[in-house]
């Protein structure tokens, strides 16, 4: 009889593999839920802290429905996106590539953008000639970036980055167009009570060893070789180790993916206080837009959180809750 290989399912996951710092600070966007509403797909803002707040609870099938829950939330400050360019693209037999694009006019003035990027002078490109190629146009986005100088930032430098619109490509284009050279507010994106993903960078903790990075427990005090590390790296045939064997590595600074949490309230400071007396410990306060988010989210504070549609929401009910209270307890201890 021939020798029958084993089968067995894959040990281990590498839903998180391989743990690498990420190759840019913003997250970058691979996949954003489809949606027949002619609007942005996406938003961003600046992670600014948390706080707690006060909620009616209205989720229909609960036992505490009507009862008033303490919940933490996440203050993304979101100031106004504007939209610098139309980017279109078209089928090819190697995906999708770059048809052409054209930038809004003035650009040059801008004097924050200009860190970021050389803007062109002149365009190459313009709305008619886009409208005339519209049956070779397979998808069209817009290249948007934020507005730094008006939250409690102290920074400058804009992000800029790309979104998709949904709706057929002739709705895509006429949004795009009327939206070339404005500003796009959060409310204009998502409303209360919508499901959104998350896509940050975690914070970075450098290189750790087995104990931190892994959570493997820790040797025995008899131990030959110390006590915080793993105790075996695998069987002496096959030679090698194993992708899964805990190792020291880079620690954070990953790019992780936040599912389903719900948008509480998209405000303005002016409408609803969040604000403590002694502002918000290592960031400052809030001066404009803001989202209220459940839980927590990635990243550091002052790092850019970038919002899209739920791509697997977990509930239908996108009904907002009432907040009562917001706490404003001072976070300087």
């Amino acid at each position: 009889m021939g020798h029958t290989k084993r089968k067995r399912p894959q040990r281990g996951s590498r839903a998180v593999w391989p743990r690498k710092r990420a190759k840019r600070i913003n997250a970058m966007v691979k996949n954003f839920a489809p949606i027949k509403d002619t609007k942005l797909l996406g938003f961003a803002g600046y992670k600014a802290g948390m706080t707690s707040v006060i909620i009616v609870d209205n989720r229909p099938k609960t036992p505490t429905k009507g009862e008033e829950l303490k919940r933490a939330v996440t203050i993304i400050e979101a100031p106004s996106l504007k939209v610098g360019a139309i980017r279109v693209y078209a089928k090819t037999s190697y995906g999708k590539k770059v048809l052409s694009e054209v930038w809004a006019e003035g650009l040059s003035k801008d004097k924050d953008l200009s860190r970021t990027l050389i803007l062109p002078k002149k365009r190459k490109a313009t709305i008619e000639s886009l409208k005339q190629r519209l049956s070779d146009i397979s998808e069209v986005r817009v290249v948007v970036y934020t507005q730094p100088r008006t939250t409690g930032l102290g920074k400058k430098t804009p992000e800029v980055f790309e979104l998709p619109i949904g709706g057929n490509v002739e709705s895509q284009f006429s949004y795009a167009s009327e939206k070339l050279g404005k500003e796009i507010n959060a409310s204009d994106v998502f409303k209360a009570g919508e499901f959104v993903d998350m896509h940050g960078v975690t914070k970075g903790k450098g290189f750790q060893g087995d104990i931190k990075r892994f959570g493997v427990r820790l040797e025995s005090h008899k131990a030959e070789f110390g006590r915080r590390h793993r105790s075996t790296m695998g069987p002496t045939t096959p030679s090698k180790v194993g992708w899964w064997i805990p190792m020291p590595g880079q620690m954070g600074f990953h790019k992780r993916t936040h599912y389903n949490s719900q948008i509480l309230k998209i405000a303005n400071i002016n409408d609803l206080q969040i604000n403590p007396i002694s502002g918000l410990s290592r960031y400052g306060k809030v001066k404009g837009d803001f989202i209220l988010i459940a839980g927590s989210a990635p990243g550091a504070k002052k790092r850019l959180v970038v919002l899209s549609h739920a791509i697997r929401p977990a509930s239908k009910f996108t009904e907002a809750p009432e907040i009562v209270d917001v706490s404003l307890r001072s976070q300087q201890q």
